[in-house]
């Protein structure tokens, strides 16, 4: 660990430079938290102030019935039932979505791994491609396979689809995190008469914890995030929250309500911005604990 250098007598610590580079920094902040602030003040005004006032401006008399509005009778489209049954409908697909995925990664990351066989590394090349695989291109075959299944418009079928899709980022995170650890442990396993899965569950997955909070803040972002499988494989009211925001902003009918719209907006926000601010910092352990290498 390098020693801090010492201050020469007169020295100071805020140089012109230091100066320059904290000034770059707050700017760079103010920038990316400018948008957040104006749709924080504007969903706790009224549609009045919002009209007479300032966009940066702080409300000068502080309501949340915009907020009571978006999540319980705001109109998406046809609908008047708010964002409420829509979150739930998120959160209906998107937990089974990312505990499915990662088990499965984890798995298959062990696998390519701990026990390779002929064309492994094949497999996690061929994995590796779907990586960069474009939405629009899995459409098609994946509206196809749905229907096949009879899992066309479902919430199971969202779930599918967003594990089918997620599988090759998590197999790669999964598998580039275990190159790190050592063969012996698995081998010394072996030896003392551990099986193919009393190893993976005993031994390997205890040491895990980095790389299963990456994937898990990964998974959530992505299908969290989603609006383009959400809105081409689902329907009416089994539809996501993006998908659903997106019919609250784009209603023609009736008075723009911008102060409901901000608020559905952060509505539909909170849960990603809950999992970055609790477990960021794990992220970018996990990340530098193994992630990348490989």
């Amino acid at each position: 660990m390098a020693e801090e250098r010492m201050l020469m007598p007169g020295e100071s610590r805020l140089s012109i430079g230091r100066i320059l580079v904290y000034g770059a920094l707050a700017l760079v902040c103010l920038y990316y938290l400018m948008p957040l602030y104006v749709m924080i003040t504007t969903s706790l005004k009224s549609l009045d102030e919002i009209r007479a006032g300032n966009l940066l401006a702080l409300p000068q008399a502080v309501t949340f019935e915009p907020w009571a509005k978006a999540w319980q009778s705001a109109c998406t489209g046809v609908q008047c039932g708010g964002m409420k049954g829509f979150f739930w409908n998120s959160v209906s697909f998107v937990v089974p979505a990312v505990l499915i995925s990662t088990t499965i990664g984890a798995f298959n990351g062990y696998v390519l791994t701990m026990w390779r066989f002929r064309g492994s590394d094949t497999l996690f090349l061929l994995l590796m491609l779907g990586c960069f695989i474009p939405f629009q291109v899995v459409l098609l075959p994946m509206a196809r396979t749905l229907g096949l299944l009879g899992l066309a418009s479902s919430t199971a079928g969202l779930v599918l689809v967003h594990v089918v899709y997620g599988l090759c980022f998590t197999t790669l995170f999964f598998r580039n995190y275990y190159v790190s650890i050592p063969e012996e442990l698995a081998k010394a396993a072996r030896i003392d008469g551990a099986g193919f899965v009393r190893i993976f569950l005993r031994i390997i997955l205890p040491l895990s914890g980095p790389i299963i909070v990456v994937s898990i803040i990964w998974q959530f972002t992505q299908i969290w995030n989603d609006f383009l499988f959400g809105v081409v494989f689902s329907a009416g009211e089994k539809q996501p929250i993006t998908v659903a925001l997106n019919n609250l902003v784009n209603t023609s009918t009736g008075v723009k309500e911008y102060n409901v719209n901000m608020a559905a907006a952060i509505i539909a926000a909170l849960p990603t911005l809950f999992v970055y601010v609790v477990a960021g910092k794990y992220f970018v352990r996990g990340l530098t604990a193994g992630s990348v290498k490989g």
